[in-house]
């Protein structure tokens, strides 16, 4: 007996995306929520990460304000979310693919760089004209990593069981 499979689906592009996106929700920065999610050539989720201080650093004790010196603003703090997915990966990363809800910086393409992800799909690109954006595009040219923005073929959408 033969039996239709069900149609509509998320495609892997969809589902790593969404996964980014969900990951972002953590993420205590009352400006920006951006998440990674990390996946093995077999599609296989390897790791995660938002945008957050360090281990053992407590968000009631450092700022989360974006100007000022440098001491007294996040930027001196915060840990991009391609990095902790990168490191927070529980296995090797050669060869994998990173979804990020933002196009990375360039400290944090760097970092993919080294860690040997072969293609970065990212959501927004909304910082595409700046130096930073401008310099890890050059990186990942250089180091032949390829870079596309996503495209959702579907949205989320909760559906009850029977």
């Amino acid at each position: 007996m033969k039996h239709d499979k069900r149609l509509g689906y998320f495609s892997w592009d969809d589902t790593f995306m969404n996964m980014a996106i969900v990951i972002a929700q953590r993420s205590k920065d009352p400006n920006t929520q951006n998440g990674a999610c990390v996946v093995n050539n077999n599609n296989l989720i390897i790791g995660v990460g938002y945008n957050g201080f360090p281990r053992g650093c407590h968000d009631d004790d450092l700022p989360w304000e974006r100007e000022g010196d440098f001491c007294n603003n996040k930027y001196a703090y915060v840990v991009h979310a391609e990095e902790n997915a990168l490191l927070n990966a529980n296995s090797d990363t050669n060869g994998s693919k990173i979804y990020c809800t933002l196009f990375p910086c360039n400290e944090c393409t760097k970092v993919i760089i080294q860690k040997g992800v072969k293609e970065v799909i990212y959501d927004s690109d909304k910082y595409h004209d700046s130096d930073i954006c401008q310099a890890s595009r050059k990186m990942l040219d250089m180091a032949g990593i390829k870079y596309r923005q996503f495209t959702p073929k579907k949205k989320i959408e909760f559906v009850g069981h029977e």
